[in-house]
């Protein structure tokens, strides 16, 4: 990344800030409980939009943002003051302590990818059906690192696609074999996150298989210990998202 900065047009640069705490309020009434500690009119600041003011009387940036797929904001703050606004937060009547295990299966719910399981280096944004991050621009004029591949499969199709996947059993892990039968003769694709689901109370998993297979209610066999269990393509998001964005 350093490199491509420093070889590029624009000025542009790096800098990591150790002395920077994250945290995230996430959920329905993340805006209510947060606009009782802020004098920030919560309700100007959309999704993706950010600004800096106090909150609790401590000097934050606040980015309306998340990885849950609901409403909710990721609050940066100095390392020293974390502990305190973090205990002014957690002093809303709404509010809860979780950990990355309920990010987890929020994120797979709303249909979202997690760098190393969903997508890595290997990956293209074709496959991984992430082409609204490229500007119809980007795919006119090309040029950009590996638009030589991706323009490609833009024209012609991957030979793999993610896709949801509900499961009728345990809930099936990464690496977890997709099969067209229940003998495991054809082996069409493999799990890359998958967890039971609080909201919809049943196993859900997403995935890469073959292009033909990739259709909504298509059948499947995913191999959980040895045995087969039957699901089904299905459309993501799981759960709808909230994000709050002007009407």
């Amino acid at each position: 990344m350093h490199h491509h900065l420093e070889n590029s047009k624009f000025d542009a640069k790096i800098e990591h800030l150790e002395h920077l705490a994250l945290m995230a309020l996430q959920g329905p009434t993340a805006s209510t409980a947060l606009q009782k500690l802020t004098d920030i009119d919560l309700s100007a600041l959309y999704f993706t939009m950010q600004t800096t003011g106090k909150v609790a009387g401590i000097d934050c940036t606040i980015t309306r943002c998340g990885y849950t797929g609901e409403d909710g904001f990721e609050i940066s703050v100095a390392n020293d003051n974390a502990p305190e606004l973090m205990q002014s937060i957690l002093d809303q009547s709404s509010v809860n302590p979780c950990g990355l295990g309920a990010r987890d299966s929020l994120r797979l719910e709303a249909g979202l990818c997690l760098y190393g399981n969903d997508i890595d280096e290997t990956t293209t944004p074709v496959s991984a059906t992430l082409l609204w991050t490229i500007s119809k621009r980007r795919r006119a004029e090309g040029g950009f690192l590996g638009s030589d591949v991706i323009l490609g499969e833009i024209k012609s199709k991957p030979a793999k696609k993610r896709v949801g996947m509900v499961i009728d059993g345990p809930p099936a892990r990464s690496h977890v074999e997709i099969f067209a039968d229940d003998k495991g003769e054809q082996l069409i694709g493999e799990i890359t996150s998958g967890t039971f689901s609080p909201c919809l109370g049943k196993p859900i998993a997403m995935g890469y298989i073959n292009q033909e297979f990739a259709k909504n209610g298509t059948p499947i066999f995913a191999k959980i210990r040895n045995k087969f269990a039957q699901g089904s393509v299905a459309k993501m998001p799981f759960v709808p998202q909230n994000y709050y964005r002007p009407n």
